[in-house]
Order: structure tokens, then C-alpha cells, then sequence
């Protein structure tokens, strides 16, 4: 069956970026604006409109630079950092003795924390501070003196980026935490599907080689208990294995990346089957088939996955319940699932026996049974009672099946 590639990305970091691009948008204009508004508070105003020039310019031109933290170069981080210091510099150059004593904005006003801010998403709380620095200090040498104000508006700059860079750690740190939770569980997913497969044909075969190699003695004993070592180490191997490592993406901003290898579903091909046409086969001589008189259509990967649920039931019922025993399929259609029930007249399962072969690595019921439908967002009911047989009760709701299957 073919397989396919599903790329999932978690990522906080691009929405802060797209954020940050407006605010530096939204802010450069209201730098603008207030110095409009307080224009007779400047003895040289050519400084304060070269500078809004520049920053007008720097502004739209630098837009590309911070939609992602690729693009965010530390360079670029750098002299956009120089660009709101130097305006805040040239405050008091531009500006009279009234603006600055009154605690008047600087040039650059609050776009200098968009620069901050930069630092914080692109490397996270220990870069925030680093940039709420110098911010701190040049505020500091534009007023003259530590005013409460400016004191304030220091603190508030610098306690502000670095909990956005400390929340942007934490959200990297989830994104992977998740990234690995998801892998973990398809590659569980895909273990479990390849458990099944080969419970359902290598490993039975290995168990009736030990039996019969046991009957048999001699060279066929020793082939036996080869094939039970050998049924052993498979079960083993296929109920542990080593979980890969979660993919991270180059780019931070994109975050981490899950890549699940998926079957194809092959709905689309085929179309629905009629799931009487796939249990009908396992009508015998000691197995009974009782079906509706209108056809069950369920997606073909569905109805595939049942119908091998149905067939390690019956594997199950020869194995167990000895070779007298009659087995029973019953199909109902309900309107919103539908449940297939096997039952057999053996002499039931011993209270804890299931558990006991779950521990040694024997999955039939766990996997091939269980496993299956649980893939399908069904469920599967054993009851069990000894000298009374075995019921195997397996649900599958319609409404997952026609959205598709995994």
C-alpha cells in the first residue's frame, strides 16, 4: 500500500512575529503623531524630522527582516537597536528644556520597545535583557537624571520583554514536549499495526511449528523448540522498540515538526464494501454466519480492519477452545455503528488469563483484536465465562468510518 508523509508544525513564534511587524508599523506612525502635536516644543526640528525620515524609511523597508527568526539576523537586531537609541539621543538636541523636564516622549518613543521585543522573540529572555539595557541607560542620559517617569518606563520596557522572552522559551520547550508526545504516538500506532500483522502470520506459524515439532520429537523437536525461541524473541522485539527522535525544525519560528509516515487510506479508490462479502469466507462447517439481508457498507480500510478482527477471533476459538468447537458471527447493522459479534461454545477463558498473556508478550487479544478496533475509534467487549465459551463483542461507529480511518 502506498504510503504518504504528514507534515504537522507547532509554532507560537510566528504570530508574535506577525504581531510585531504592526506594532513596529503602528508605533512609527505615533511617534510621528505626537511629534506633530508638540511641534513648538522643538528649537531645531529638522533634527527630529531627518530622524523620522530615517525611521520611516527603516521601518517599512525592514518589514521582510521580521516575519521570521531566520530572517531577524542578529545584525539586523543590532542597528535596529542603534536606530532607537540614537533617537532617543537626539531627544534633547531637538527638543527645548520644557519637553524634556515635563518628561516629554523621545523621538522614537515606544517603537524603541518594538526593537526590544525583537530580541525577545528571536532569542528569548536572556536577549530581552540584554537590549532593555542600553535602552535604560540612554533614556536615563536623555532626561539628566533618574526622574520617576523615566524610571518607570524603564522598568516597565525591561520587565515587559523579558516575560515575552521567557514566554517564548517555555512555548518552544511545549512545542517540542508535544512534537515528541505525537511521534511517540504513531510510532506506537505503526508498531502496534506491524504487531498485529505479524501475530496474525509469522508468529502463529512459529507456535504451530513448537507444537507440532513437540509431537513429532526428534529432529522436529528441535526445530520446535528453535521456532518457540524464535516466537519468543519476536514478541519481544514487536511489543518494544526504540521510539525516534522528534523532528526540529532549522527555521524556530516554524517550531518543531512531527513527520508521520501514514498508509494512504484507500476510501477514495474503492469506495464502501459491503462487510458481509469480506466475513462471509469464514462460514464452515463449525463456524456459523448470520448476516443482515441488506448489504453493510463501511470504508474499506474499516471494513478490511474488522474483518481481520472477526478472523483473530476465530483464530483464537481453534486455538483455545479445541478442535469440537462451534463458533458463531452475527452481523447487526445499527443506525449509528456497526457491531459483529463472534461466540463460541469452548470452555471459556480462565479469570486473569488475558492479562497473564498480555505480560508475556502474547497480543492477540491486546493487538489484533483490540488494537484494531481502537484504530477504528471502536471498541471490542470479550466476556467470557468458564465452561460457557467466549463472546467477542467488536463495535465500529459509522460516523468515524466515513471520515476515514488511520
Amino acid at each position: 500500500m502506498a504510503k504518504r508523509e504528514r507534515v504537522i508544525r507547532m509554532s507560537v513564534e510566528q504570530p508574535l512575529w506577525r504581531a510585531l511587524s504592526g506594532y513596529r508599523v503602528l508605533t512609527m506612525f505615533y511617534a510621528v503623531g505626537l511629534f506633530a502635536t508638540a511641534y513648538d516644543e522643538f528649537d531645531r526640528p529638522g533634527i527630529a524630522i531627518a530622524f523620522y525620515v530615517v525611521l520611516f524609511v527603516w521601518t517599512f523597508a525592514t518589514l521582510p527582516r521580521v516575519q521570521s527568526a531566520v530572517a531577524c539576523t542578529k545584525r539586523f537586531l543590532a542597528l535596529d537597536l542603534s536606530i532607537a537609541l540614537t533617537g532617543i539621543v537626539l531627544t534633547p538636541l531637538a527638543a527645548d528644556d520644557h519637553h524634556i523636564d515635563s518628561g516629554g516622549p523621545t523621538l522614537p518613543s515606544i517603537w524603541t520597545a518594538g526593537s526590544v521585543l525583537a530580541f525577545a522573540i528571536k532569542g528569548g529572555w536572556r536577549w530581552a535583557a540584554f537590549a532593555s539595557t542600553p535602552v535604560a541607560a540612554a533614556n536615563l542620559i536623555e532626561r539628566g537624571s533618574p526622574a520617576r517617569d523615566t524610571v518607570h518606563n524603564v522598568v516597565l520596557v525591561w520587565v515587559a520583554s523579558i516575560a515575552i522572552g521567557y514566554v517564548v522559551e517555555v512555548a518552544r520547550a511545549s512545542e517540542r514536549t508535544l512534537a515528541r508526545a505525537l511521534e511517540i504516538e504513531a510510532t506506537t500506532r505503526e508498531r502496534e499495526r506491524l504487531a498485529r500483522d505479524i501475530h496474525d502470520g509469522v508468529l502463529q506459524v512459529l507456535a504451530m511449528v513448537q507444537r507440532r515439532g513437540a509431537v513429532l520429537g526428534g529432529e522436529a523437536g528441535e526445530l520446535g523448540r528453535m521456532a518457540g525461541e524464535q516466537e519468543i524473541a519476536l514478541r519481544t522485539l514487536v511489543s518494544g522498540g526504540l521510539v525516534p527522535v522528534s523532528r526540529v525544525s532549522l527555521d524556530a519560528a516554524e517550531g518543531a515538526v512531527v513527520r508521520a509516515v501514514e498508509e494512504e487510506s484507500e476510501e477514495d479508490e474503492d469506495g464502501p464494501v459491503d462487510l458481509r462479502t469480506l466475513l462471509a469466507p469464514y462460514a464452515a462447517a463449525k463456524v456459523s454466519f448470520a448476516e443482515p439481508g441488506a448489504p453493510v457498507p463501511l470504508p474499506a480500510p474499516a471494513a478490511k480492519e474488522l474483518a481481520a478482527a472477526v478472523g483473530a477471533a476465530l483464530d483464537n476459538v481453534r486455538r483455545h477452545a479445541g478442535a469440537d468447537a462451534r463458533a458463531w458471527i452475527l452481523v447487526e447493522d445499527e443506525p449509528g455503528e456497526v457491531v459483529v459479534t463472534v461466540r463460541d461454545d469452548g470452555p471459556g477463558i480462565p479469570e486473569g488469563r488475558l492479562a497473564q498473556a498480555e505480560g508475556e508478550g502474547r497480543l492477540g487479544v491486546a493487538l489484533s483484536i483490540r488494537g484494531r478496533l481502537r484504530d477504528l475509534g471502536g471498541s471490542a467487549e470479550l466476556v467470557s465465562i468458564p465452561g460457557q465459551g467466549t463472546e467477542v463483542e467488536l463495535k465500529v461507529p459509522k460516523a468515524r468510518g466515513k471520515a476515514g480511518t488511520r
